[in-house]
């Protein structure tokens, strides 16, 4: 889907500033916290990180970027229970306005709805018999198609062609794997786009280097 999660190569963002070498983990102790939660989480709820993510991109604008990284993790967070019944919709609302003194009533906890997923091994490499369909070397287009489900298939590399820098193992497929329709792993491919390609003539010129699935990738026409 096209969320707002994909803001890669969208203007009006101003310049990227490298990290300062002596930048702590986390800047304030609740932002561990909220990074400890979303682990958490993910475990109670049976969500995988591509589910996570997923929940990410259906932030709203508020969700997503006022209340700052790690409190984007935790809205997050609060969708993946929600979706999967460990939580009721209206419970964490419920809980912050009684903590603050108020009297509410909380709703009653639901049944459970996690999902009936197991991976097939540890992480996310897994081994394929067929061989790479592209090689180093290879120039090769990212399909110009927006899904309506989860991707990692960044938007302002579609329809663009690149070179095939490194053919990388293969990984489970995001797109299936977030909405628990199986793992489909596939190779990985580090793809090299000319900055011009992607923003046109009067773009800074440097190269991009961006790992894309394979199901991603097509010859050039």
């Amino acid at each position: 889907m096209d969320g707002i999660a994909d803001m890669g190569g969208t203007e009006g963002w101003g310049p990227a500033h490298p990290p300062r070498g002596d930048e702590p983990v986390f800047e304030e102790a609740w932002q561990g916290r909220a990074f400890a939660l979303t682990l958490l989480s993910e475990q109670v709820s049976g969500y995988n990180v591509d589910a996570f993510r997923h929940a990410l991109e259906r932030l709203d604008r508020t969700a997503y970027l006022d209340d700052g990284y790690y409190g984007r993790w935790l809205n997050a967070s609060e969708l993946m229970l929600t979706d999967s019944a460990i939580l009721a919709p209206a419970a964490i609302d419920a809980r912050a306005r009684n903590l603050r003194g108020e009297r509410v009533e909380e709703p009653p906890i639901p049944e459970p709805a996690k999902p009936g997923h197991a991976p097939a091994a540890e992480g996310s490499l897994r081994t394929v018999d067929a061989a790479p369909a592209f090689a180093a070397g290879a120039r090769v287009r990212a399909k110009d198609m927006s899904p309506a489900g989860h991707t990692r298939l960044a938007g302002y590399v579609r329809g663009h062609t690149g070179v095939v820098a490194l053919v990388q193992p293969a990984a489970v497929l995001p797109d299936t794997n977030a909405h628990f329709l199986g793992e489909n792993p596939q190779y990985v491919y580090s793809v090299r786009f000319d900055s011009r390609e992607l923003w046109g003539a009067d773009a800074e010129p440097f190269a991009l280097t961006v790992e894309l699935f394979e199901s991603y990738l097509e010859e050039p026409a």
